[in-house]
């Protein structure tokens, strides 16, 4: 176990899954943790083996992200915890059900989670990890943010946002000392797809990764410097060329002439 400490991380969604590997990985990194999730009881369980497989400082703070005043709670923390150095937006929720069958109050919360708690919880912490010059964020996006036909369209659009939110941000930070990462699962083997209303054992095995696999291929791109860490792609040239294509676009896209096959 490294002795080095890298400050703290403050990682959501961490009762279980994606968050809580994270949370065992970076203690063992040699982070000290805030673990943010709704449920006090599995944050404890997982401080407490945390503590003692690590001897690192873990805090718990049981808060429910689609309440704005537990929310600003951790706005709040992030603001004034000058040892937070680290950043991880894991807290959301997806589902399967197509448009016309999801319940528009459902889906207005699930932006609420992806997007609006992910904004507001990077714009309380990256002020500090600028003025500092240290610090990093690492925004879980998914795989549907390239390819929302896959899954319900409103997640596939959070995810989006997450994505190029990572990608706009990752440049204005440039040169400031702190980092930016979008990790993009595919199908994970966690509690998600069950509370999406699709259990997993209705997956093909093929497509579906352990949480442990993923995270630790993600902090392999996080130490990379990676922008994007897509664990589940193989051929990681199809990523470099897509992403290629899509600068090669950017200085074309706003001219004073429409195209000439929109010309009449």
């Amino acid at each position: 176990m490294t002795q080095t400490h890298l400050g703290t991380a403050l990682v959501t969604g961490a009762s279980s899954g994606i968050g809580a590997i994270y949370a065992e990985r970076l203690a063992r990194r040699g982070y000290d943790l805030i673990l943010v999730a709704r449920n006090r009881e599995r944050l404890t369980a997982l401080a407490e083996r945390i503590t003692n497989d690590t001897r690192r400082n873990v805090e718990i703070l049981d808060a429910d992200l689609n309440d704005r005043h537990a929310l600003a709670t951790i706005e709040t923390k992030l603001k004034e915890d000058a040892s937070i150095t680290l950043l991880v937006n894991n807290a959301g929720f997806g589902t399967h059900t197509p448009l016309l069958d999801s319940d528009v109050d459902a889906m207005t919360r699930m932006v609420d989670l992806n997007v609006t708690a992910l904004t507001r919880l990077t714009y309380a912490a990256v002020p500090g990890f600028v003025a500092r010059g240290r610090g990093a964020v690492i925004n879980i996006a998914s795989i549907v943010s390239i390819a929302p036909e896959i899954l319900n369209g409103v997640y596939g659009g959070t995810k989006a946002f997450v994505l190029a939110f990572s990608q706009s941000l990752h440049r204005e930070l440039a040169g400031t000392g702190v980092r930016v990462q979008a990790v993009l699962p595919g199908a994970t083997a966690t509690e998600f797809w069950e509370t999406g209303g699709l259990p997993i054992e209705n997956l093909d095995k093929a497509i579906v990764m352990s949480a442990a696999d993923l995270v630790d291929a993600a902090l392999v791109g996080f130490d990379r410097d990676e922008l994007v860490s897509i664990p589940s792609l193989h051929d990681g040239a199809k990523w470099d060329a897509f992403e290629a294509a899509r600068q090669a676009m950017a200085p074309e896209l706003s001219t004073n002439k429409p195209a000439a096959r929109y010309v009449a």
